[in-house]
């Protein structure tokens, strides 16, 4: 398992590294062949207004998905402690999740479906540039995958949106927790104006306005 250490506005010292090592070991021991890269990232918030301001964000890669975690408290160490404890928990249900998936699978015949790898060159031969205002851009890939794998994704990586492309419909679409509870669905609307209902309700409109994802939680 690979482990990367990053810190911002914090030196990340032999102790500090030592500490991390032993807690996220901890977290993942059970997990160990399932994962394959943990990168930990350390920060330390100057905005006064901010109270928890040592902040611990872990970003685990298993087979293939991304689990995401992070805390913050007052102490740095104490903010380790509590990702730490959230990661074990989100591979906790990830592996059960797969499980019950496997148990509940039932077999087919005649029918042979081959796993395209995805592509590991995901720009091409551009050359990344943002504007002005924009501090940070992030390529990934985006696998087909269902309304409910997308929103267990959504559970895994931490945030309270998460962009899929839908495998019913190849439109990009965004999941995200509502304001008052439950999950909304925005997608985009065909050239009549209209909006694709194939896969259910969707937000749109005013309500849709009302309940903004926070795209500024995804900053990891």
């Amino acid at each position: 398992m690979k482990l990367v250490i990053q810190g911002k506005n914090i030196e990340i010292t032999d102790a500090i590294r030592e500490y991390v090592h032993q807690k996220i070991e901890k977290a993942v021991s059970h997990f160990q062949n399932m994962t394959t890269e943990v990168d930990v990232h350390l920060s330390v918030a100057r905005n006064p207004r901010v109270t928890s301001k040592q902040i611990a964000e872990v970003t685990l890669y298993a087979n293939g998905t991304v689990i995401r975690a992070q805390e913050g408290s007052e102490t740095l160490y104490a903010s380790i402690d509590l990702v730490a404890d959230k990661i074990a928990r989100q591979l906790r249900k990830y592996k059960e999740r797969r499980l019950a998936q496997k148990t509940h699978a039932q077999p087919k015949t005649g029918e042979v479906v081959e796993q395209e790898p995805v592509d590991s060159n995901l720009i091409g031969d551009r050359t990344p540039e943002l504007p002005t205002e924009v501090v940070r851009t992030k390529y990934f890939a985006m696998p087909p995958m269902t309304i409910q794998e997308a929103l267990e994704q959504l559970q895994l990586v931490d945030h309270d949106f998460y962009m899929f492309s839908n495998a019913e419909t190849g439109e990009i679409n965004v999941i995200y927790e509502r304001n008052h509870g439950g999950y909304g669905v925005i997608q985009p609307r065909q050239g009549n104006g209209h909006t694709n209902h194939k896969n259910g309700k969707t937000a749109h409109g005013s309500s849709a306005a009302s309940e903004k994802p926070n795209f500024e939680k995804a900053s990891g």
